[in-house]
């Protein structure tokens, strides 16, 4: 069996070390990198399955070196982070982060983070390479037959394709999978709880507060005025709704 590969960007050597020390007593393959500067290349030298992603950098800090891996690949990243602030997680989350983990941390609950998350991708990646087998088998215009029509938004299940109007956008697994839920249950009022158990799982280790986080960023992407969205309305509350 392959290991799953994981790179550390992380500048405190001891940290960095107890990250390495339990994945690879997991059964992980690790790679450490100290500089956020040296990371892209990286990057486009090898795979990984997943990034512990340290905030406080030199050079560059941690939001700009999420922003940047989000917007090139898709990969779970996890925040590694001495802050505690509400706000601070949630910037990172909003730029594409995964989940978050607060500095110090029990090494165990890293490893388990780490586990629920690269669960939760390979889950999203059977189900598109079930849905691509289930289209190459089938008719060349059945996609079209099944995809769900939101206003001016298009989405086509079976290949993971969103379109507002005639512009395809980029979504990450998770918001498309969260995008499509609501878009095959439109008006139906849904809790965070309700959303995140079905997206993230009920083995997942963050918190409903990063429901909030993925609905923001899909706002920005299908509606015209995130600041006052018509299709994913908030009903205060209660939790979200999608018009039709």
């Amino acid at each position: 069996m392959t290991k799953k590969k994981i790179l550390i960007i992380e500048d405190d050597e001891d940290i960095s070390m107890i990250e390495e020390t339990y994945l690879k007593a997991y059964g992980f393959e690790t790679k450490i990198i100290s500089d956020g500067n040296l990371v892209y290349t990286e990057l486009e030298k090898n795979t990984y399955d997943l990034i512990l992603l340290d905030l406080m950098l030199p050079n560059i800090n941690g939001y700009d070196i999420c922003k940047n891996i989000r917007e090139k690949i898709d990969i779970p990243i996890i925040m590694v982070t001495a802050r505690t602030e509400s706000l601070d997680k949630i910037k990172g989350l909003s730029l594409g982060a995964d989940d978050y983990i607060s500095k110090p941390f029990d090494p165990a609950e890293l490893v388990a983070r780490v586990h629920a998350n690269l669960r939760q991708y390979e889950r999203l990646k059977k189900s598109l390479n079930d849905n691509n087998t289930e289209t190459s088998d089938s008719a060349d215009n059945s996609s079209n037959n099944n995809e769900i029509i939101i206003q001016d938004i298009r989405i086509l299940p079976e290949s993971w394709i969103v379109y507002k109007k005639d512009t395809e956008l980029k979504l990450p697994n998770r918001e498309f999978e969260l995008l499509k839920f609501l878009a095959q249950n439109p008006g139906i009022v849904f809790s965070k709880e309700q959303l995140f158990e079905k997206i993230w799982g009920y083995d997942y280790m963050g918190d409903s507060a990063t429901v909030m986080v993925h609905i923001n960023r899909i706002r920005e992407k299908i509606e015209d005025d995130s600041k006052n969205p018509k299709i994913i309305e908030t009903v205060w509350g209660a939790g979200y709704r999608l018009n039709k």
